[in-house]
């Protein structure tokens, strides 16, 4: 049977915290509880102590250092504790009251059940619908970035700023690896667990905002660019391929008097070009080594061959409905374009092997480089092995 993990990170809490744990203690009793004070100060000292005696484990930063780093000490820690066991359920849920003990315990059945199929690389989201009285704010965001998360990875995730989010011990180490602060940094979980290939699963959960959502952290311009920089890249190296596509066809004319030798050498050089460039730059999980290299040069020139016929294709059909030429082929094109884009990215250089969760490098790799080492009060502070990195006080 799989054990369960809740871990809560906390900063300056109030009686919604303590609320979320009795809840949780009762409806979901045998699970642990892991809360991450992320340097809170005295002040709030009588909430985690409240905490504590409910059966939390509460780990203590010295100061402040975000959501992202409250959720990697709390997986690390979680992940050593339980370290050599693969039916280990993390579940993450915030402290403010957003998330139903319910909705908890459906996120972590489903991981369960997952991780029993051998599915180790799961990663569960609890789902809001955002119907009724949602804020604004939150509404427009959430639909924009599940866009752009849609054309970015070839996904279509319904409620990308989630903070319930369950899966299994065994993938702490990748998730330590993922780079960012703040609400950057679960975004970019979503990007790296599409680019793995897992499987991203969306439980239906109560949508509950509270104060009109004012402790949302989403800054929708900076969080936006995160999931746009790969197309900004994926741009750009069209753009340096077609100059360099214009360069070669004068270039190579000049020399040649060939108009023909001239657009097949260009093009020739434009395409090694822009290969390169989205082998190294923007798609940089890409599958390495000289046999996924061939793969990768064969699935690039079956992809051009297609779009050039998609591409006539599409033109023709357009223009059969009336559209003139000038507008038919910048339609198609763009449209093309994000299609090559997306094909590129899940097939083109789609990412290589990884190794399996459980042999991948050691949790310390991916944690941050510092001297501010958490502290540990509570029930399950005695059940830590001596080996972990966090101080037992």
């Amino acid at each position: 049977m799989a054990t369960t993990w809740v871990l809560v990170p906390a900063y300056q809490p109030d009686h919604r915290l303590v609320e979320l744990l009795g809840a949780l203690r009762r409806d979901l009793p045998s699970a642990g509880l892991a809360v991450v004070d992320d340097g809170s100060g005295e002040r709030y000292q009588r909430v985690f102590d409240a905490a504590a005696r409910l059966g939390a484990s509460v780990l203590h930063h010295p100061r402040n250092r975000g959501k992202a780093a409250a959720l990697r000490t709390g997986m690390a820690w979680i992940a050593e504790l339980t370290r050599g066991r693969d039916d280990v359920v993390v579940v993450c849920a915030d402290c403010d009251g957003q998330h139903r003990p319910g909705d908890v315990a459906a996120v972590a059945d489903e991981v369960a059940r997952r991780l029993a199929e051998g599915e180790r690389d799961v990663l569960v989201l609890g789902s809001r619908a955002f119907t009724g009285r949602v804020p604004l704010r939150s509404r427009i965001g959430n639909r924009a970035m599940t866009g752009l998360v849609a054309l970015a990875t070839g996904r279509r995730i319904g409620d990308t700023q989630t903070g319930l989010r369950g899966f299994g011990a065994c993938s702490v180490p990748w998730l330590l690896r993922v780079p960012g602060e703040r609400f950057a940094y679960e975004l970019r979980v979503l990007l790296e667990a599409a680019d793995r290939g897992g499987p991203v699963v969306e439980v239906p959960i109560a949508t509950v905002y509270l104060d009109h959502n004012a402790s949302s952290h989403f800054r929708p311009l900076v969080d936006s660019a995160h999931v746009l920089a790969p197309l900004l890249l994926f741009a750009a190296s069209s753009l340096l391929a077609a100059a360099v596509d214009l360069a070669g066809v004068l270039l190579l004319e000049a020399l040649t008097g060939s108009l023909a030798l001239a657009v097949v050498g260009a093009r020739l050089a434009s395409a090694s070009v822009n290969f390169a460039l989205n082998r190294r730059a923007v798609f940089p999980g890409a599958a390495r080594g000289r046999a996924a290299l061939g793969g990768q040069v064969l699935r690039y020139v079956g992809l051009a061959v297609v779009l050039l016929a998609a591409g006539y294709v599409g033109i023709r059909t357009l223009e059969h409905i009336g559209l003139p030429l000038v507008v038919a082929k910048p339609a198609t094109d763009l449209a093309l374009w994000v299609a090559s884009f997306v094909v590129q990215r899940r097939v083109v250089f789609a990412p290589g092997r990884r190794a399996p969760s459980g042999v991948e490098p050691r949790l310390d790799e991916g944690a941050e480089a510092s001297t501010d080492r958490a502290r540990v009060v509570g029930a399950g502070a005695a059940q830590r092995p001596a080996s972990s990195s966090p101080r037992v006080s």
